[in-house]
């Protein structure tokens, strides 16, 4: 652009020059006449012309080298900072042009690879990878180059193998772009090994499943505990509170009725005694209702309807597949206490008016599914703090490599579906 102007300027300025040396010579013609024309002044005319476009042609001239070092200085420079920014990536940078020959192998590059730059460069791309994977990479990037896009993440799906100068191979994850630079199609790479990250998370991909194992048992220790608390509570401390209503019974009826004040003692011992069996009846259930032991899941589930019909004024339905009214544990125990806990949420909290709950069998899954027509609830109500019913019901689930999915929103009633794996004989009697 600024050559163009100049030469516009050097055009303008010698057609200034000539024609203001043709009008001198022809404004002397004229006052002095044709016969009388000076030669030495048409000479000197075109002598100033000359002299003029000289002149121009060598501040053109100057201005042009001047503009072209500066240009040039800023090229450099701009070279310069683009070089010093990527041998300071972290991430390794590998350009190749459209032979898949590298071009560019930054500092990052050479650490990653432990090969220097000046072996690399000129070298093709599929040096630096696994055997099996060259044929496939080379067709990738080959169609990139086809599709228009300038960027694009390599092998999203799963992690990518490099090969270091040493011959080892290593996990990577790779982006690639691609640009034309003075009709050269140019491919550059930005590379990190991630066998670092690998490692961490099978390390914590590792203590997720002790801690999930460790739940498991503990779950398991705890259920039997609340068991064997239960059935104690039921039958030693139930019969020794049973036999004390009947000695208070008996203790009654040998009363005189004229010692009134002893009648009444006694009438209130008799509803202290009903009142603590019924007490211990409820901390028995809510501990492991025995129903669930002796007659199975589809009978503790009656059990659990029956109570929530007591509790809320709810319409209540109730579908169980008969292959599973009777599975082993932990899958009893674990569907259960999601059931439990499902009803007591909505008990509390979903001012529902109908509830359906339907556990069916899914090929080997079990799927269990609560449907209300309450108020329901938004993303925020499911991950609050101290939202411990929801948490437990995942915990349970994860704790069988089953899923959870709750579907809810304000005003639509809430649809939560569990799905539990079922392996081996899970039901008792069941082939």
């Amino acid at each position: 652009m600024v050559l163009r102007r100049l030469l516009v300027v050097l055009g303008i300025a010698a057609a200034l020059a000539i024609a203001g040396g043709t009008a001198l010579a022809l404004w002397v013609t004229v006052r002095m006449g044709t016969g009388n024309l000076a030669p030495w002044l048409v000479g000197a005319s075109g002598l100033l012309s000359t002299a003029l476009v000289l002149a121009v042609c060598i501040i053109v001239h100057r201005r042009l080298r001047y503009d072209a070092g500066a240009a040039q200085d800023r090229l450099r420079e701009g070279e310069a900072r683009l070089d010093a920014i990527v041998r300071s990536a972290m991430d390794a940078i590998i350009t190749v042009d459209a032979e898949q020959r590298i071009v560019l192998f930054n500092g990052a590059a050479e650490r990653m690879f432990g090969v220097d730059a000046q072996q690399a460069i000129g070298a093709p791309l599929e040096r630096f990878i696994p055997e099996r994977f060259r044929a496939a990479h080379r067709g990738h990037i080959e169609r990139f180059g086809r599709t228009g896009e300038t960027a694009r993440r390599m092998g999203p799906q799963q992690a990518l193998r490099a090969l270091r100068a040493d011959g080892t191979e290593f996990p990577i994850e790779a982006s690639i772009s691609h640009a034309t630079v003075g009709g050269e199609q140019l491919f550059s790479v930005i590379i990190r090994d991630i066998t670092a990250r690998l490692a961490a998370q099978v390390e914590i991909n590792r203590s997720h499943a002790e801690l999930r194992e460790l739940a498991t048992t503990m779950h398991g220790v705890r259920e039997a505990e609340q068991t064997r608390i239960a059935r104690e509570l039921h039958d030693e401390l139930g019969q020794a509170l049973t036999a004390l209503k009947m000695d208070v019974d008996l203790l009654q009826s040998l009363l005189p009725p004229e010692r009134s004040d002893i009648v009444e003692r006694a009438a209130a011992m008799r509803g202290l005694l009903d009142f603590t069996v019924a007490t211990t009846r409820r901390i028995s259930a809510d501990l492991r209702p025995l129903v669930l032991d002796d007659l199975g899941l589809a009978a503790a589930a009656e059990w659990l309807v029956q109570q929530l019909r007591q509790r809320a004024p709810l319409a209540c339905e109730l579908s169980i597949d008969p292959s599973l009214a009777d599975l082993e544990e932990p899958y009893a125990s674990a569907l259960f206490r999601v059931m439990q806990e499902s009803l007591t949420n909505i008990a509390k909290h979903a001012r529902a008016s109908h509830v359906e709950l339907r556990l069916q069998r899914e090929q080997d899954w079990a799927v269990f599914t609560v449907v209300d027509d309450g108020i329901g609830m938004g993303p925020a109500d499911q991950t609050k703090p101290r939202s411990f019913g929801l948490r437990g019901i995942r915990e349970r689930v994860l704790m069988l490599d089953g899923e959870v999915r709750i579907v809810s929103q304000p005003g639509g009633g809430t649809t939560l579906v569990v799905r539990v794996p079922l392996r081996g004989g899970v039901a008792r009697g069941v082939a």
